[in-house]
């Protein structure tokens, strides 16, 4: 496979499973921010997705719509849903003989969808996560028409690549920022709201039910998000992949960079498996979150370098 062609497959998925992550967490907060009685905050939410710190976020005085029609339809900002669906668009078109037809046309209605004038309407004046739940849709749709029609080759497997690294960096990123508030809000620690949405943005909040019987508790959404294999958003989970479809690009034709690579994600992976919530806390969570960040960010890299660099 080309090298343009397999970083476009790899772009597309990374966009898109961005879009997901985003439109959920949005849903989440605002939903918050309707229900909380203390003082709320955007700030989290713009630091990871869009990386503003505190004082930009303030220009958008923390007003809901304003923030929601900034993350959704902000032209101006570039992390916005408008524009990650554009960049995906483009690297699909970039492909559009290698992907089905229905999964092209999938992708042009989310595309549409996003574009529509009544959209940025309907965050101003209706329910905005009625409008959020109609995006939060397409991507469903794009995940199960990828899952039934693509072939099961190169292509898919770098698009696999791409949507579980999104993921993990994803996890990794939400779990250290709403981690890291708690050391300058101790209260949050026994907040069972605070950890409860934590666990909706993430999907994770009914898996936690059944799993936990004795509440909400920090540490035990610690281990669901990292170190659950069940949990599909979970770090180890997102890395197992990752490998998996990693794997699947062996071929003697790139036995060394497929060599250097395997080994830098069995390592990350492994430093994941036999990590236990004791040993996490004794090394730091902010400590160990970065370096798993960093070593995420590593993969892209190489990828970028050995499979993708004459793209």
């Amino acid at each position: 496979m080309l090298s343009r062609v397999a970083a476009s497959f790899y772009w597309l998925s990374r966009y898109i499973e961005r879009s997901d992550g985003m439109l959920r967490m949005l849903k989440i907060n605002y939903a918050s921010s309707q229900d909380t009685v203390q003082e709320f905050t955007w700030e989290p939410v713009m630091r990871i997705f869009a990386g503003l710190d505190a004082v930009e976020a303030e220009k958008l005085e923390n007003d809901s719509r304003s923030v929601l029609k900034y993350m959704v339809t902000g032209k101006s900002n570039p992390n916005s849903i408008l524009n990650i669906i554009t960049l995906a668009r483009e690297n699909a078109r970039g492909v559009q003989e290698h992907i089905t037809k229905d999964l092209w046309q999938c992708l042009n209605e989310y595309y549409h969808t996003v574009k529509d004038v009544r959209l940025e309407r309907a965050l101003h004046r209706e329910d905005p996560i009625g409008v959020l739940d109609v995006l939060i849709k397409q991507v469903m749709l794009y995940y199960g028409t990828v899952e039934i029609t693509m072939e099961r080759g190169e292509g898919r497997a770098f698009m696999n690549i791409g949507k579980y690294l999104e993921r993990a960096i994803q996890s990794v990123d939400i779990l250290d920022t709403k981690f890291s508030s708690i050391s300058d809000n101790p209260d949050l620690l026994t907040d069972t709201t605070y950890w409860k949405h934590l666990l909706l943005s993430l999907g994770g909040y009914e898996l936690y039910l059944k799993t936990y019987r004795e509440g909400f508790e920090a540490e035990n959404v610690l281990e669901q998000v990292v170190l659950n294999n069940d949990f599909p958003r979970s770090v180890i989970y997102s890395v197992n992949n990752i490998q998996r479809y990693f794997d699947r690009l062996k071929n003697d034709s790139n036995a060394d960079d497929y060599r250097e690579m395997s080994f830098q994600i069995g390592r990350l992976q492994s430093r994941i498996k036999y990590s236990s919530v004791k040993s996490i806390k004794q090394e730091g969570l902010h400590l160990f979150l970065t370096q798993i960040r960093s070593e995420l960010y590593g993969v892209g890299n190489s990828l970028n370098q050995h499979y993708f660099a004459n793209s």
